[in-house]
């Protein structure tokens, strides 16, 4: 259902909880219809995508949250697949991209359901899984680009968007950021893109020489988050220094011998 939902394909909720009915002991449509809305809840905290219909609905066991992510474990293509058309305008002229506040204490959800949601991003490391997905990666960076050119044509400054380089594809991935842009001023944008299917408060990945570039360049480096992107993508942006937005938890570390 999520897949042709995710594709506009026709399908249906009622039949499709009363095919379940007869594989289930004593269950009624009603705890079948809120169970869905417990898978909801789990594939947000997993930064996945999730059906309208079933609005998420918290107070699960971790145990469904176990059987989600083994499921998505055992369908890497489902993880893998390319993004939905509506999400990506390729090089092509773009549809703006909605740019909103960033999460902050006064927007964040009711305690009990962040926290809930953070733990199963951290349990599941979906920060993790989103930095491998460079199908996700590769498309976001494509989007933004787009949307950048289109944004300073709109503003009359043709030749400024020929200048646009998407710099992680012609450079690699050592330059700290991925699209070197301009504002309509000229003023130079350095932008790094960090893409979800998930909510706006899934967690991602930043690398120490990102971290590093954006304090070397406060007033040109930007980091563009892009999520619920395999459906209508939606974006904020955030600005140095960095840990005034977010928590800067430390994954790895550097071994060496003195």
């Amino acid at each position: 259902m999520l897949a042709d939902d995710i594709l506009g394909h026709p399908y249906n909720k009622a039949g499709h909880r009363r095919n379940l009915l007869p594989h289930l002991n004593d269950r009624s449509e009603a705890s079948v219809e809120f169970k869905h809305q417990n898978i909801s809840a789990v594939l947000k905290g997993l930064g996945e995508d999730w059906i309208p219909g079933y609005k998420p609905a918290l107070n699960f066991q971790m145990s469904l949250a176990d059987a989600v992510a083994r499921w998505l474990t055992q369908h890497p293509d489902w993880l893998g697949r390319p993004p939905h058309a509506g999400a990506v305008a390729g090089l092509r002229e773009a549809a703006p991209i909605w740019v909103g506040p960033p999460p902050t204490l006064s927007n964040q959800p009711p305690p009990q359901e962040l926290e809930q949601m953070l733990h199963i991003a951290r349990k599941f490391d979906v920060a993790g899984r989103d930095q491998r997905n460079r199908a996700l990666g590769r498309a976001g960076e494509e989007r933004v680009l787009a949307g950048e050119r289109a944004s300073l044509r709109s503003a009359g400054r043709d030749d400024l968007a020929r200048k646009v380089r998407w710099v992680s594809e012609e450079d690699g991935d050592g330059a700290g950021y991925d699209i070197a842009s301009f504002r309509p001023d000229g003023q130079t944008r350095l932008i790094e893109v960090k893409t979800t299917n998930g909510w706006e408060r899934t967690p991602f990945h930043i690398s120490r020489n990102e971290l590093a570039v954006a304090e070397e360049h406060r007033s040109e480096w930007c980091l563009f988050r892009l999520w619920n992107f395999s459906r209508e993508p939606k974006a904020f942006e955030l600005y140095p220094p960095l840990d005034a937005h977010v928590t800067l938890t430390a994954t790895s570390f550097v071994a060496g011998f003195y």
